[in-house]
């Protein structure tokens, strides 16, 4: 294989070795195979096409200072592989298959695996789609389950330092009742003409508001929304937003810190009151926000200054990031090393 360049890898595809696959077909699961083929064989009428049968996974392996290599719950990641499938009807992928598709295929691209200290790590993106040909608004009775790696450097070119970000009001991300809390395409579908906007105001993403009344916190971009006041965690909760693996972690570490956690609605009024902000989720871990800017007020929150990060992000942040990387002791058991 040719290695790519540790010190200029982007957050983007880079081919690499063997991807797993498992087809369900006639109401049971087939065995795992791989390939290395990019492509895929679909029928013009897959429901994944038609009528968005499809859900997806991301998570990553991390090589530590000793080599190894680490995931970071990927059980949670199974779990909720399976919400979002059984949210569109598909059928429930069993967690042994989930298991040995990630960790085969990491195995078989274990030379794609960045090495320690270059802010780099291989992504893993488990998909899951239906194949079936339908016609009519009906799931499919076919379905493939893949898992493929790349290697990725930070989510933002600058890695961890603070962006400005945008209120969004124009448009909704997940109505209420609907897939928002299902990781499936359409979700960030929606997103796209919103994260243009922002991006061709300068900014890096939008702050999504309830799609309800508009006066509550939902998500920021692709990422889970958190505040810090005083010595509390603030979160959203809301039936529209996808429950982050990352979120869970950092409310874990932050009650293990001292820290009050508050999972509630979080009321847009409320920026003004808080100290710091982050969006966070597994592509960036912590993205501290230094501004957020209300268009349609004309307000402008801020939170720090310059690229400096407020302290309780960075705390969590390193505290979080070694565990994955295996500098610090793992209390919690997240981590699984594959061997």
């Amino acid at each position: 294989m040719e290695k790519p360049d540790w010190d200029k890898i982007s957050f983007a595809y880079l081919k690499t070795g063997p991807n797993a696959r498992c087809y369900y077909r006639d109401g049971k699961w087939n065995e795992l195979e791989f390939t290395d083929s990019e492509y895929i064989n679909l029928h013009m009428a897959s429901t994944c096409l038609h009528y968005g049968q499809e859900v997806f996974e991301g998570l990553k392996a991390y090589r530590g200072k000793d080599n190894k290599i680490r995931l970071f719950r990927w059980e949670e990641n199974a779990k909720r592989m399976n919400r979002s499938g059984q949210g569109i009807l598909m059928p429930e992928l069993p967690v042994d298959i989930f298991k040995e598709a990630v960790f085969k295929t990491v195995k078989l691209n274990e030379d794609y695996v960045p090495p320690y200290g270059y802010g780099a790590t291989l992504y893993i993106r488990p998909l899951y789609i239906g194949l079936g040909p339908e016609v009519g608004v009906k799931p499919a009775r076919e379905y493939l389950f893949m898992v493929f790696v790349t290697p990725v450097g930070p989510y933002f070119k600058n890695g961890f330092m603070p962006v400005d970000i945008m209120i969004c009001r124009e448009y909704d991300r997940a109505a209420p009742l609907g897939t928002g809390a299902y990781k499936v395409g359409g979700n960030y579908a929606a997103s796209l003409k919103s994260l243009k906007k922002a991006h061709d105001s300068g900014l890096s993403t939008s702050l999504y508001l309830d799609a309800k009344e508009k006066k509550y916190i939902d998500e920021a971009g692709p990422a889970n929304f958190f505040a810090i006041k005083g010595n509390t965690y603030i979160t959203p909760d809301s039936k529209s937003i996808l429950p982050s693996i990352t979120n869970m972690s950092l409310m874990e570490l932050a009650a293990d810190e001292g820290m009050k956690v508050e999972r509630r609605p979080v009321l847009v009024d409320e920026l003004s009151d808080f100290d710091e902000v982050g969006a966070c989720g597994t592509a960036a871990v912590i993205t501290p926000i230094r501004k957020i800017i209300d268009p349609e007020t004309n307000r402008i929150y801020e939170y720090c200054k310059g690229n400096e990060v407020g302290p309780v992000c960075n705390k969590l942040y390193h505290k979080l990031t070694n565990i994955q990387t295996g500098d610090n002791q793992d209390k919690f058991g997240w981590v699984s090393i594959i061997d």
